[in-house]
């Protein structure tokens, strides 16, 4: 058993797409999907699906790590910007070798702060430096940097 993927459902799946390939180096996994059919019906439990996107590769898994697949549903149903301590899936994480430097990437490519970065010695580990934000379309994302024990 491995890890797969993680999906975002998006309202531009181009812009998202190159929003991650610009700020945390992913790389596009061709074919560009373009699906609908009763097959998607039966398994998203759907009616009349048709969706459009792309899985990206995340960095520091090699050729076949895990991917963020990006789609773009022909019928979107919106619920609101998710909250860190709204139950259910929260946020996905980078861990990258300064968050200040990234942070200021991704403010450049459109994305947004949602907190504010923070430092925590954690007991045992290190010292963590991270803070919660947002991608172009409101999906939290939190960055964070080790400087382990």
């Amino acid at each position: 058993m491995r890890f797969a993927h993680t999906n975002i459902v998006s309202e531009n799946w181009k812009a998202l797409v190159d929003f991650y390939i610009k700020t945390f180096n992913c790389t596009l996994v061709p074919p560009i999907r373009k699906q609908s059919g009763e097959w998607l019906d039966q398994g998203t439990g759907l009616k009349n699906a048709e969706l459009k996107g792309a899985h990206l590769l995340l960095p520091g898994h090699g050729k076949n790590g895990p991917t963020l697949e990006i789609y773009q549903y022909n019928n979107c149903n919106d619920k609101g910007l998710p909250l860190p301590n709204r139950k259910g899936l929260g946020h996905i994480a980078f861990e990258v070798e300064n968050v200040e430097t990234v942070l200021k990437l991704l403010l450049k490519n459109g994305g947004s702060l949602h907190g504010k970065v923070s430092k925590r010695q954690i007991e045992g580990v290190g010292e963590i430096t991270f803070v919660y934000t947002r991608d172009l379309e409101g999906n939290l994302i939190e960055l964070q940097s080790w400087k382990r024990n």
